[in-house]
């Protein structure tokens, strides 16, 4: 009995109609990545729930707090990319495709590296991927950790930025992401309000990693709707 009233709440709420659709806000922010998040979206409302990737109370915000707030960080990543050749990115636990699958969509110029230790999650992201129609996106299946080694040894070359959200805390999260960097590339974390305080209580395993300047700044989405709060941190 618990099992058929839990599929039918979770049916319920994939029925719930996202504040935002049809909203002309969407092609202001995304332009020519409109359809291909449209895709996404609606993959997030048929599977997203079902499969762990967002929660209940997401439903009817899907917009708003997952595809547009990663869409918040395009403008830093396509700053710190602008003068590389190669333009590559790095999202680590990439999870359900935030902000990785939205950047990559955005930046078709650019080739992004997703980064997810969790088998489920990674088959996930393969499906977006195919979904979506990405031709710009690796994903890798390991920790960052396992990447960094790689880029060690020159295997592979370091990322001229690197994103994550909703990944650790500061103190543990700049061991993982600084690392990946090229010299003067960009961390750019998509974080919540205690980020002033995380960057302090981390300012020593930041130096260490390789930061430097370690700054909070607010990403506009769109008028009246909830602005990101954004981690930057350059590579020495």
């Amino acid at each position: 009995m618990e099992n058929i009233q839990s599929t039918q709440a979770t049916e319920s709420m994939q029925n719930v109609v996202d504040e935002l659709e049809n909203s002309p806000l969407l092609a202001d922010i995304l332009g020519n990545a409109l359809s291909q998040c449209e895709l996404f979206h609606v993959k997030l409302q048929k599977e997203g729930l079902l499969r762990g990737l967002v929660g209940p109370r997401d439903m009817g915000i899907l917009w708003e707090r997952h595809i547009l707030n990663s869409a918040a960080v395009v403008p830093f990543i396509r700053e710190t990319i602008s003068g590389s050749k190669s333009k590559r990115v790095a999202d680590v636990g990439s999870g359900g495709g935030f902000p990785g699958l939205v950047l990559a969509a955005c930046l078709p110029e650019s080739d992004v590296t997703l980064i997810e230790p969790m088998e489920r999650r990674v088959t996930w992201l393969q499906e977006c991927v195919a979904l979506m129609g990405l031709k710009n996106v690796t994903i890798f299946h390991g920790r960052s950790d396992e990447v960094i080694e790689k880029i060690k040894s020159h295997e592979i070359n370091a990322f001229d930025a690197v994103t994550c959200r909703a990944v650790a805390p500061m103190t543990k999260l700049a061991g993982w992401t600084i690392p990946l960097l090229r010299e003067h590339g960009r961390l750019v974390a998509l974080k919540g309000k205690s980020a002033q305080a995380e960057i302090e209580k981390a300012a020593k395993m930041i130096r260490k990693a390789g930061g430097v300047k370690p700054r909070v700044l607010e990403a506009p989405v769109a008028p009246g709707l909830q602005p990101t709060t954004v981690v930057i941190v350059d590579k020495a």
